[in-house]
């Protein structure tokens, strides 16, 4: 039953990288192959590790058994889950009230190369303050307004992955590879910003240099046809827009000070935040005539209706099935024999920065997470931190901020290969030397 489990997740795995040849929600195998681990483990009644690692000891009633450990890891994953639905529903609350409009209408330039600095700058501080999706998909919607020419935009969209994946390598609340480490005290607050600010701030810098010098950044944007830009600025404006932009970001930037405060899991603050922006969208006028019948576009419950439901599902899936593998013990094993085998661990975190371009981050980090127990804010949940958050932008499959934007701009993987993977890599690697030097090598 063993060897059924580790098939089973293998087959899931492969189908899920393979998700857009195959034209199949990766939701779809993620749940099935959660279920079957598990099924697999009950069935063959395999001899399980509790939270601390303890094996079942016999004569006990197996099932009396297995539901804790169960129960310990849906909660575990349960905790994220929560966390993410509370902040993409704040996020999605504050873009129907059109509050990031306040921060994006203030860009006018039609320079290439400053507005390719703006787009990284904003980018990179965005994703850290909301996430590195929810940021990437701003910037599309601003620069479908700024730029019109669909060829030169997709160069600053592309570089504006790297910039959000960059962004939210050293936020707790900026990717969900960086708030999965951080709800399972991985890493602290102060320990990821301290240690991740730097190399994350080198990652951006150096290809945003070098592109600056190439063909598609030189020159002016092509101006946008019949088209009055002050009016469509003024249309995207609510009454609403900046008040709810400063409650929402406030309400995001608060949990990582309510978890300090008051030792609470983040997902607690998270539910004060949204229960506070909520309550302001509950009250709050848009527009001067605003009735009833329009009340429920700009509500919460239109909010909650956007959300990317699939993704959480697709979380609870691979979270649970990683979470099968980590109490048979096979996770240790394989970190057993990576550090036989690999004696340098930079060498493997960075190996899971790669990895994370062509496979998922979340099931990679969820992986490691079973596999090192190092303590708190330890130079290697940092970097793999670092890695699993960056690594990402070398292909446009590799991060959620890439897929995003790939799916709204028809980015071909050939082109981001060809013209931006490069800069990426050499951005991940410039900021992992950065790192390992600011850390004294580990």
């Amino acid at each position: 039953m063993l060897i059924g489990v580790i098939l089973c997740f293998i087959i899931g795995y492969v189908v899920i990288v393979f998700e857009h040849p195959l034209k199949l929600d990766k939701t779809v195998p993620a749940l099935l192959m959660a279920a079957l681990c598990w099924a697999f483990v009950s069935l063959g009644h395999l001899p399980i590790l509790d939270h601390h690692f303890h094996e079942i000891s016999e004569g006990t009633d197996y099932y009396d058994w297995l539901s804790p450990v169960l129960l310990h890891h849906i909660g575990k994953t349960a905790e994220i889950l929560v966390f993410l639905i509370g902040a993409m529903t704040i996020v999605e609350l504050v873009d129907l009230h059109k509050g990031f409009a306040v921060i994006t209408n203030r860009i006018t330039t039609t320079s290439k190369k400053k507005m390719l600095f703006l787009i990284c700058i904003l980018g990179f501080f965005l994703s850290a303050t909301l996430d590195n999706l929810a940021s990437t998909i701003v910037l599309v919607s601003l620069l479908r307004r700024l730029v019109p020419d669909k060829i030169e935009r997709l160069w600053f969209v592309s570089m504006g992955v790297i910039a959000a994946n960059a962004g939210g390598a050293w936020s707790p609340i900026g990717d969900v590879t960086t708030t999965m480490l951080w709800i399972q005290d991985k890493v602290s607050t102060i320990g990821l910003i301290q240690n991740l600010v730097i190399p994350s701030i080198v990652c951006i810098v150096v290809p945003a240099v070098i592109a600056s010098f190439l063909p598609a950044f030189q020159g002016t944007i092509t101006p946008p046809e019949n088209r009055d830009v002050d009016k469509e600025i003024q249309e995207e404006k609510l009454l609403s827009s900046r008040i709810m932009l400063i409650v929402g970001i406030c309400a995001l930037v608060f949990v990582p000070i309510f978890k300090a405060a008051t030792h609470l899991p983040p997902y607690v603050g998270m539910m004060l935040g949204l229960g506070v922006v909520w309550l302001v969208s509950e009250y709050i006028h848009p527009e001067e005539e605003f009735d009833e019948e329009r009340k429920h576009l700009y509500s919460a419950h239109t909010a909650l209706s956007r959300i990317e439901m699939s993704s959480i599902l697709f979380f609870l899936g691979i979270l649970m099935a990683v979470a099968a593998l980590e109490s048979l013990g096979v996770l240790l094993d394989i970190a057993k024999y990576l550090d036989a085998n690999i004696p340098n661990q930079n060498i493997v975190v960075m190996l899971i920065g790669v990895f994370s371009a062509i496979i998922d981050n979340v099931p990679l980090v969820a992986g490691t997470m079973g596999m090192y127990q190092y303590p708190t804010d330890d130079y290697m949940w940092h970097f793999i931190a670092y890695s699993a958050g960056t690594g990402g932008s070398m292909l446009i499959i590799g991060s959620a901020a890439g897929v995003a934007a790939m799916g709204m701009e028809r980015i071909d993987f050939i082109w981001y290969l060809k013209n931006v993977g490069w800069l990426a890599a050499i951005g991940f690697i410039a900021g992992a030397i950065v790192y390992i030097m600011l850390q004294g090598g580990g």
